[in-house]
């Protein structure tokens, strides 16, 4: 005998699909939320949230009840995903025509127990103008839900593969070979006798004045002492092993060295002419950019680990950069911006798209002509 779905359950399922499916959204596992469908895309430019809501609304009282308690659990997720802006569509199926409806940006309402009522939600077509064609499927019945939960599963799965492929550790090869370099530089200046600033240094008057551009490079490879060394290859093992694992050898690669130029740039620009610097600490905190770029666009994982380690090791490293002379912080800031607009040129895995690459590259483009024009009439 063919089994039958009845309308309600009907539309619920198919726009479960076209949210999952068509738009990327995920389900979201709530306590307590019985009969409704939280979905989730941080990446959306409509609604982060969408909610399927099959309880039966009868009255304004138990409409307001309902929001209320929307806002609290969106004040959870604001907190746990470091969200500032998340505006909210609840899709109820069973809301009594009766009940006024107060819908607004950040909180918008609309009833939808049909398809027909699709046709006439100009919020439903306004924002999601190919939802009522998406919804077009050759199935009925068992056949309708069998394809429907397919679709869903096919879909988690990839999704599940593709996280696993991000966070898969890997030897970090570049890694290694940085530090590899710079511990080799060291030793080869240290038995030549010759301070590390002479030749690799960075400032005014070797850069601008001496035509010497090829510091901007040198410099991040170059450090002034073990104690500066050690500190330095110990950060940049721990932090760019991780970096490099999430972005790839080549992007990350990409970033380190954007990073370390921009930071050298910085220093030059900003600060006193006769200060002479050194180290890999500019492309490290651009590595730190990184991160925090990476974590923010990943916080569904990463969100712990955002507000407990990555934001605050980021503000204790910047405040001691203002407390302990002998530290270039202006080269550290270049080199945190430079990450964070590098990191958005080269692009996350499965996350960025191509005219946020493309954003990224003009912004890192217009950051370091920026940074060359102010080192280059500071001395002028």
């Amino acid at each position: 005998m063919e089994q039958t779905i009845d309308d309600k359950n009907e539309i619920i399922m198919k726009m479960l699909h076209y949210f999952i499916i068509e738009k990327n959204y995920n389900p979201i596992i709530l306590q307590g939320a019985e009969n409704e469908i939280w979905l989730e895309n941080l990446e959306s430019n409509d609604y982060k949230i969408v909610r399927i809501v099959s309880n039966r609304i009868i009255n304004e009282e138990q409409l307001s009840f309902d929001l209320i308690k929307t806002k609290q659990v969106i004040s959870q997720i604001k907190k746990k995903t470091l969200s500032f802006n998340m505006p909210v569509l609840s899709i109820f199926t069973d809301l009594d025509n009766k009940v006024p409806i107060t819908s607004n940006r950040k909180l918008a309402i609309t009833n939808v127990s049909d398809e027909l009522d699709l046709e006439k939600s100009e919020l439903i077509k306004k924002t999601f103008p190919d939802m009522l064609k998406k919804l077009k499927f050759s199935e009925e019945g068992v056949q309708l839900f069998m394809k429907i939960t397919s679709d869903i599963n096919n879909k988690n799965k990839k999704e599940a593969e593709q996280v696993n492929k991000v966070f898969k550790k890997e030897e970090p090869v570049v890694t290694k070979f940085l530090v590899l370099i710079n511990v080799l530089l060291f030793l080869v200046l240290l038995f030549s006798g010759e301070p590390m600033s002479t030749r690799f240094g960075v400032n005014n008057e070797h850069v601008i004045m001496g035509k010497e551009y090829y510091r901007l490079f040198s410099a991040i490879f170059a450090h002034a002492d073990f104690i500066h060394l050690g500190v330095n290859m110990y950060a940049l093992y721990i932090i760019g092993s991780q970096i490099e694992n999430f972005l790839g050898k080549t992007r990350y690669l990409a970033v380190y060295l954007f990073s370390g130029i921009l930071g050298s740039l910085f220093s030059i620009a900003l600060n006193d002419p006769n200060v002479i610097s050194v180290g890999a600490s500019g492309a490290i905190f651009g590595l730190m950019g990184s991160l925090l770029y990476f974590g923010y666009h990943y916080r569904i994982y990463l969100s712990v680990a955002l507000k407990n380690q990555i934001i605050p090791i980021l503000l204790i490293n910047l405040a001691l950069g203002f407390v302990i002379p002998g530290i270039d912080n202006f080269a550290h800031i270049g080199g945190l911006i430079g990450g964070v607009t590098a990191t958005m040129a080269v692009g996350l895995k499965y996350k960025t798209s191509t005219i946020e690459r493309i954003n990224g590259l003009v912004i890192s483009i217009i950051l370091l002509a920026f940074m060359v024009f102010l080192a280059a009439n500071k001395v002028i």
